[in-house]
């Protein structure tokens, strides 16, 4: 497999490190989801949990940040509202709208999931250094504040 030029020989391009590190937290966040009562949750609902926040998001906010057709991120709304994890709420600032909103359930699954993402990180410091990680974490966090300053 060709290299791109310019990049440096000894280290996979960042697209590749990026993709290979999510793989890896969705991994990691999943595997003790069934043994803490969220066995119904797969791992593309995922996309809709990282993304709906804790007072709840539009349909179309939420595909967007998720980069899902409203289609897909509709079918995967649908999904957790069976399961009682969200429901659709009107929008106060616009009646017309919906808001996707955790339920007391799915309020008790981000807080779960904040708890194994903090396991996480703990874990991956202490494999490679607390400070080296917590200055990739902010050198990663600068980068996105200057690449899309509108999502901070």
């Amino acid at each position: 497999m060709e290299r791109s030029r310019g990049l440096p020989s000894d280290r996979p391009a960042v697209g590749q490190l990026l993709v290979r590190l999510l793989h890896e937290f969705r991994r990691e966040l999943s595997e003790p989801m069934a043994e803490r009562g969220y066995g119904d949750i797969r791992p593309p609902h995922l996309q809709i949990f990282g993304n709906i926040g804790w007072d709840g998001r539009r349909l179309t906010e939420i595909a967007s940040r998720a980069e899902l057709s409203l289609s897909a991120a509709s079918e995967l709304i649908n999904d957790l509202e069976d399961l009682g994890y969200v429901e659709r709420v009107p929008d106060a600032t616009d009646r017309r709208a919906k808001l996707v909103v955790p339920t007391a359930r799915g309020r008790q699954a981000l807080q779960d999931a904040a708890v194994r993402v903090a396991e996480i990180e703990h874990r991956w410091g202490g494999i490679v250094g607390h400070d080296r990680f917590d200055d990739a974490c902010y050198l990663l966090s600068s980068l996105l504040d200057e690449l899309s300053p509108e999502d901070r």
